[in-house]
């Protein structure tokens, strides 16, 4: 009789405390992680209100966080696949806690645009690690609405960030917010000590006893009759030290690659300078920021919508769907003149562009992957858009400067266009399939998952 494997012990296991733990634990990382990095959004609008920066200062600022999140990402990928998730994803926490309190002692905009290049470090770790890790552990059933779940949690952080802006800034000063972040950061940092390892990676790397701990100690929260039958097995080949460039994955590569440039493109390019425009044409600080906490609604409602489409629909007909709603809506914001519709269609945009972020980066992007080298894929992947956010807010500046802020948001819609054709012609669906039959798949090419796999359990 074959033992069933940690894999497969997974798959089957019931939604329990356990998931609802791990799900608090890395959302509560990411909380934080998306509120130091949105934070930015109405710090850097007070900044040149006050006459501290300008808006290339602003853009060089928002660089630095990027080129920090790029090494970040490079390192989460290396240290994810070979020292473990665990040990990567404290280590982030300690980074961009203890970094972002030092940005709120920084005595010029130069020095805190390097305070901030360290901060990315952190937050760029973060999130390669953070999505990837639950993915490991929630069953394919609930794999898409638990990943949308936790961006869910992690875009309220995008609303937080703006809200306790436009209510600290006015009273304790821009400093005050980097401090908020650092300290949530490193709570959250002695909170996660006892988060688990991923059983799936330990017993790709050959320590079955300590995966087989872990898996029984989870499985000792529902009883035997709970647990469904093991499925015949589709565990794919281990891939020892199969290199990772090799050309079996050059399309998930690049279908990943490009959603993650105009991820960025639309986070860094628009939504992250969205209060620094509007500073810029004259409307009051607290005006802007309080039209930005409107829009930023948007956030965690596109993650919410994401909760109940992804695994209904699937994963690419909710990629394909938003994406062009996206690049109609776009240049209908910036056309408007009323401020009442705008917000409105601020709150559409938002929604809409953290959908995206929901179903790919946290559901469709780790699930590409294989175990063996998950993280060190995912990470590429994000480098493409990381490379993207050091550049793309020098290029809205001149974009919003020679044309307006129909330059901004036409480009981003034509990179939505592109992602939403890529989708429908390339990528192949992941819905409902355990992550070692999505393995199965890249190894031989084949796109069709067993209908037993698709069942809805």
């Amino acid at each position: 009789m074959q033992t069933a494997t940690v894999s497969q012990r997974l798959d089957r296991l019931p939604i329990l405390p356990f998931h609802k733990r791990i799900l608090m634990l890395v959302g509560a990382g990411l909380f934080f992680d998306a509120f130091d990095i949105y934070l930015a959004n109405s710090v850097l609008g007070a900044l040149v209100q006050d006459g501290w920066s300008t808006v290339d200062k602003n853009a060089a600022f928002l660089s630095a966080t990027a080129f920090g999140m790029l090494l970040g990402s490079v390192m989460a990928g290396i240290l994810g696949d070979r020292y473990g998730r665990k040990f990567t994803y404290q280590f982030n926490l300690l980074v961009f806690g203890l970094s972002s309190i030092a940005c709120a002692f920084m005595p010029t905009m130069e020095w805190l645009i390097g305070a901030r290049f360290v901060t990315g470090i952190g937050l760029g770790a973060e999130l390669v690690i953070g999505y990837g890790l639950l993915s490991e552990f929630v069953p394919p059933s609930h794999r898409g609405r638990w990943a949308a779940l936790l961006s869910c949690i992690a875009q309220f952080g995008l609303f937080a960030a703006t809200l306790t802006s436009w209510i600290v800034i006015p009273l304790l000063g821009w400093r005050a917010m980097f401090i908020i972040a650092g300290v949530g950061g490193l709570i959250v940092f002695i909170a996660r000590k006892n988060i688990p390892e991923s059983p799936r990676w330990l017993e790709r790397n050959g320590k079955q006893a300590e995966a087989d701990a872990i898996v029984t100690k989870i499985e000792s929260e529902t009883s035997v009759g709970k647990l469904a039958p093991i499925a015949p097995s589709q565990q794919a080949a281990s891939l020892g030290k199969i290199n990772p460039l090799a050309a079996r994955f050059h399309k998930p590569l690049a279908i990943g690659a490009v959603t993650q440039i105009v991820q960025s493109a639309a986070i860094y390019g628009f939504i992250a300078l969205l209060p620094t425009f509007l500073a810029k044409q004259g409307i009051p600080i607290n005006k802007s920021l309080g039209q930005s906490v409107l829009m930023t609604f948007g956030g965690p409602a596109g993650a919410l919508a994401a909760y109940f489409l992804t695994d209904r629909i699937g994963r690419k007909p909710a990629i394909i769907g938003a994406s062009v709603l996206g690049a109609i809506i776009g240049p209908c914001f910036a056309l408007v003149q009323s401020q009442e519709i705008a917000t409105a269609l601020g709150f559409l945009m938002f929604g809409l562009v953290y959908f995206l972020v929901s179903v790919i980066q946290a559901g469709y992007l780790p699930e590409l992957f294989p175990t063996e080298v998950r993280m060190r894929l995912t990470s590429w992947a994000v480098i493409a858009g990381r490379l993207t956010s050091i550049g793309i807010p020098f290029v809205s500046v001149y974009l919003v400067q020679s044309g307006g802020l129909l330059a901004v948001v036409g480009t981003v819609a034509a990179l939505l266009v592109v992602q939403a054709v890529m989708i429908a012609t390339l990528a192949v669906e992941t819905n409902r399939k355990s992550l070692e039959e999505i393995d199965a798949d890249t190894l031989d090419g084949s796109s069709t998952a067993p209908a037993a796999h698709r069942k809805a359990i």
